[in-house]
Parts: structure tokens; C-alpha cells; sequence
């Protein structure tokens, strides 16, 4: 169990944190998050659970961890950022994310597109971003975060599919100073998105990025397509070649089917 205290002392952030809810037990920490959000909560405050019962990944699905052996959490942001950069959020995460866990392992992080950290090309962290806007500016955004960190044995679909730092590292972790780390790292660059300036955010992405240049198949509900990954679109969309011409997608399950 997460202790306020314990956690506020390894801190080093200035605005990520200074409001802590925390939870033994919780439904979703993004959906208690956006109820703050609604309510007024400042920017920074960070809803973080030690199990959530119904962890919410992409297309609805459930986020699966072992009870105390994950870091899941959601942070409020309050950015004031134009529509079309709203789409550029999640590349800050998961480069915060990436960089954090590069230092605490020494293992280099995979960035998959769109919202996915993966260790040796398996998926150790998943990143969700809800939004909220008035009058053409963003409101809110609520970044969930879970990094599989302690947990030794991923069943079922995950097989084979899913680890965690300990096991790609074989290192035990206290995930009281991995939840600090990623909170100062992801804090060092949401300074450069609160000034819209996405460069080196973007740059450490694709430094991260395997897909670009190479085959693949994009899964959407019932659909799916085939073609290139070229480049990302300016507002972050994934830029594909297909037997039609250049399409631009802004979310799907993406499979590297073969080299280009």
C-alpha cells in the first residue's frame, strides 16, 4: 500500500504531486481522476491505486495487474494548449515514461504507436489520455499510466505479449521510487509541452520508434489495413502508404508484419 508521506518525501516535482489521492483499492484511477477534474482539482493532482478493478485501457479494454505489484496512476493536466496539439500529449508520456525506466534498468524502451512502452517487444506500460475542451482550448486532460513493475507471471492473452521491469531486468523494485522517478521525468518535459514546443519530445519518440519504414497491418474494430509506416502527421497521427495512397490514422492496434 502507498503511503502519502513515504511518497511526498521522494518527490522532487513542483507541480506533479503536490495533491496525492491514494487508493487501496480502485474501480479506474482515470475515472476518479476525471471526477476531481470536474470538481476543480488542480493540475498536478495524481489519483494512484494499488490495484484497480477495472483498469481502462484503448477501445474499452480492462488494464490487468497484480494487486502491489504495479505503478497505476493518473495525473490531472491543465495545459494551455490549442486543439490540434491535444494529439501530441500521450508522445510526452510515454517519453517521460521511457527515459525514467531507460534510467532505473539500463535497458533501452521501445516506443510503439500509439501509446505503448515496450521492453524487449513486450508491452511493459500502457498509456491512456482522455481529454476535455471549451470553446476550441483544452479544459483538462487526464493521463493514466500503468507500468507493470514487480509482476513475475502474465497469463492468458498476455502471454507472451506483456512483462514487467523485473522481468526483463531481474531486479526487485520499490515502486515507491519508481512512481518518483516517473514523476520527475515526466514533469521535465510536460515544462517544454506547457510552451506548445513538441521538438524534442517528438524527436526522443521516434529515437524510440521501430515502425517507421516497414510493412504493416492496422487493426480498427472489424477493420484492418495494410500498408507503410512513413511519418508521424503533425498532430500526431500515424502517417501510412497504402495501395489507395497516404492515409493518416489516429488510433488502432499496429502489427510490424514484415521489413521494408
Amino acid at each position: 500500500m502507498f503511503i502519502e508521506e513515504e511518497l511526498k518525501r521522494g518527490l522532487t516535482t513542483k507541480i506533479f504531486g503536490r495533491t496525492l489521492s491514494i487508493y487501496d483499492s480502485l474501480d479506474s484511477t482515470n475515472a476518479c481522476a476525471k471526477t476531481l477534474a470536474n470538481k476543480g482539482a488542480d493540475e498536478g493532482t495524481v489519483v494512484i491505486a494499488d490495484h484497480q478493478t477495472a483498469g481502462r485501457g484503448r477501445f474499452g479494454r480492462t488494464w490487468q495487474a497484480e494487486a502491489g505489484s504495479s505503478v497505476l496512476f493518473s495525473v490531472i493536466l491543465r495545459p494551455t494548449l490549442s486543439i490540434d496539439k491535444i494529439g501530441l500529449l500521450p508522445f510526452f508520456a510515454a517519453v517521460g515514461i521511457a527515459i525514467a525506466v531507460e534510467t532505473m534498468t539500463g535497458l533501452h524502451c521501445e516506443c510503439k504507436w500509439p501509446n505503448d512502452i515496450l521492453l524487449h517487444g513486450k508491452k511493459c506500460c500502457g498509456v491512456i489520455l482522455e481529454s476535455s475542451t471549451r470553446q476550441k482550448r483544452l479544459d483538462y486532460a487526464i493521463m493514466g499510466i500503468g507500468l507493470n513493475v514487480n509482476q513475475k507471471i502474465f497469463l492468458g492473452d498476455l502471454a507472451g505479449k506483456a512483462t514487467s521491469l523485473r522481468c526483463e531486468s531481474g531486479l526487485e523494485f520499490d515502486r515507491r521510487n519508481v512512481f518518483c522517478r516517473m514523476m520527475s521525468s515526466l514533469e521535465s518535459y510536460y515544462t517544454q509541452v506547457c510552451k506548445e514546443d513538441f521538438n524534442t519530445v517528438l524527436m526522443e519518440w521516434k529515437a524510440r520508434a521501430t515502425i517507421f519504414g516497414k510493412r504493416i497491418t492496422l487493426s480498427q474494430a472489424e477493420d484492418s489495413i495494410d500498408g507503410i509506416a512513413v511519418a508521424l502527421s503533425v498532430d500526431g497521427g500515424l502517417v501510412v502508404e497504402t495501395e489507395s495512397g497516404r492515409r493518416v490514422f489516429y488510433a488502432g492496434d499496429v502489427t510490424i508484419t514484415q521489413q521494408h
